[in-house]
């Protein structure tokens, strides 16, 4: 099943962000090699693809696990938990209806 993790950054994460990258984005590649990985990216703090030292709100990803436990598990041990980059991470389960 299709699972939605959202994280939420901590206020003046954008350097832990940017330290704990290169880990988080090889997780994600993981999922992606094994077919797993929906989509994922991170919110600007501001209206711009690009915000600058505004930073990032959070992030989205959104892929497949076993179970709502597995997702989480998978959530918690993220790079940008154990970064303090997520204040806090929600996971639920995710409906695909409509695709681009």
């Amino acid at each position: 099943m299709l699972y939605l993790i959202l994280g939420a950054d901590a206020p003046d994460s954008l350097e832990r962000r940017l330290a704990a990258r290169p880990a988080h984005l090889e997780r994600l590649q993981a999922l992606f090699a094994a077919g797993r990985l929906v989509l994922a990216g991170p919110c600007p703090a501001i209206d711009s693809p690009d915000p600058g030292p505004a930073g990032f709100s959070g992030s989205l990803i959104v892929a497949e696990f076993p179970s709502l436990d597995e997702a989480r598990a998978w959530a918690d041990a993220d790079p940008y938990v154990a970064a303090g980059v997520f204040a806090s991470v929600s996971v639920k389960p995710f409906r695909k209806v409509l695709l681009a």
